[in-house]
């Protein structure tokens, strides 16, 4: 949430305060006028180029980020031949960790260009020291490092990294790069600026970190222990977003469901979501990532009675195998899944159900596989996203003995894609002749005669229409299923 501020006067002749979010607004309006400064000498604008990887968390990470430049005053560009590149990074796969250093190199080829380029990382993949030290010996040429933690810092940080490159009138020197990481935090910082990326919709954090250790992922590493915003800050935020024409929200943590815990006056998730749905203006709400262990009676029972909580729930299996469960940390049965499964379509027969299932974690047998495909079947997910399980150093699980082998994975993998397929496009015909509400969310990129929305359930719809729909709720008869999309018409 960001509250208007007159930057001008803020005296930067006085030592910067000490409180937050005071303290950052100082440095924005000092590095204001280093900008407006540069600008006159070159005689354009100082442009940014921001790039995310990986999650909806690090999406809105990178709106505040863009916030505060805009505020600094540079102009979005949407190349990476800007005069400041940032990438907000992610690790969950060390794939992940490759792309980056991949646009690393080809960014070093643009810098040599311009002289005024600056460049920095941010983000999950920063909280791994050995990341940090190859970029310090490989990637010299990069002016910032910071993690996750201190996020709130970015304009104090940048502010260090600008004078660093031009107002000492001393040329960088190799190692000369700014790095700022934490080990973790329990400070929030409100207030800060940020842009969205979309008009009618956006995210809000309620909470960051993961207490759960499950031993294939590297999270609760680098985005620390869990901690909840206090109910109240979040609520004004979603009531300023309101007021500024979002209709929806997404509400934003590694797992929300055990949101409030470590709160001096603990509230639970599903109380909060009772709160939030009396903000007028919000229509619809949505949430990421729910964890089974943590479901309560009482989330689905607000689900229930909601007419703004969206027909969606993503309730991550991983594994249908109650022992690979256990390898994995999970805390849940296969047994306690489908109970939950089948409580909540119970209670909430139209709900959308989509999940997460890794193949070939450690020691994954045919006879653990065979459960995964049985709980796909009962549980009939309307969508799933299926990974191949990689090892990812810094995990209990890299360690583990019976790796399994690639050809086994492969072929367990393209059954359960061929199975989950198959089971969404089956469920997904049950729609077609209906009249849906569809939030139009931007024209369609293949077909500039059609835009695309999407329905409460999170179904994708295109239908025929022009850019003034999008961030509209209308009536939509769906025509025509096509396995994972409708096509549809205004009623």
């Amino acid at each position: 949430m960001y509250q208007e501020i007159d930057l001008d006067k803020i005296d930067i002749s006085k030592e910067p305060p000490t409180e937050e979010p005071a303290r950052q607004y100082y440095f924005i309006a000092k590095c204001r006028r280093y900008v407006k400064e540069f600008e006159k000498q070159l005689g354009r604008r100082l442009t940014f180029f921001t790039q995310t990887f990986g999650c909806q968390m690090n999406a809105r990470d990178s709106e505040k980020l863009t916030g505060i430049l805009e505020q600094i005053g540079y102009a979005a560009d949407e190349s990476e031949e800007a005069d400041f590149v940032l990438y907000n990074t992610c690790t969950v796969r060390e794939n992940a960790n490759n792309k980056v250093y991949g646009r690393l190199g080809y960014l070093n080829g643009f810098r040599k260009k311009n002289p005024m380029m600056m460049t920095a990382l941010c983000g999950c993949m920063m909280q791994e020291p050995l990341v940090v030290e190859k970029i310090k010996h490989s990637y010299s040429f990069v002016d910032l490092i910071f993690g996750t933690h201190n996020i709130y810092k970015f304009a104090e940080l940048f502010c260090a990294a600008f004078e660093n490159r031009f107002i000492a009138n001393t040329p960088k020197k190799k190692g000369a790069m700014i790095i700022d990481i934490w080990k973790d935090t329990d400070k929030t910082v409100e207030d800060l600026p940020a842009k969205r990326k979309y008009f009618f919709k956006s995210g809000v954090n309620i909470m960051f970190g993961c207490n759960n250790f499950c031993s294939y992922c590297i999270v609760p590493y680098v985005r620390g222990r869990e901690r909840s915003r206090e109910a109240k800050d979040i609520i004004r935020e979603i009531e300023t977003l309101a007021k500024d024409g979002v209709v929806e929200i997404m509400l934003l943590g590694q797992n929300v469901n055990s949101y409030g815990r470590n709160l001096k006056e603990p509230v639970t998730f599903a109380q909060l979501l009772k709160e939030a749905e009396k903000i007028e203006g919000i229509e619809r709400i949505r949430f990421m990532t729910s964890h089974p262990k943590d479901l309560s009676d009482e989330l689905i029972e607000v689900m229930k009675n909601s007419k703004k909580i969206c027909r969606h729930l993503h309730l991550p299996l991983q594994s249908g195998s109650t022992d690979i469960l256990e390898k994995m940390n999970r805390k849940y049965t296969k047994e306690q899944y489908l109970g939950l499964v089948e409580k909540i379509k119970a209670a909430m027969p139209d709900i959308a159900l989509t999940t997460d299932i890794i193949v070939g974690f450690p020691g994954e047998t045919e006879a653990d596989f065979a459960e995964t495909m049985d709980v796909v079947r009962k549980a009939e997910f309307d969508s799933a996203f299926t990974f191949i399980y990689s090892r990812r150093t810094g995990t209990p699980a890299a360690a583990m003995e019976n790796q399994v082998p690639e050809d086994i994975v492969k072929k367990r993998f393209d059954c359960l894609l061929k199975e989950v397929q198959e089971i969404a496009a089956g469920k997904a015909m049950k729609y077609t002749g209906s009249v849906q509400k569809v939030l139009v969310e931007h024209v369609n990129e293949q077909d500039s005669h059609l835009v695309t929305g999407r329905m409460s359930n999170n179904s994708v719809v295109h239908l025929p229409g022009t850019a003034d729909l999008i961030g509209k709720i209308i009536e939509v008869r769906l025509t025509e299923c096509r396995g994972f999309y409708y096509i549809g018409e205004v009623k």
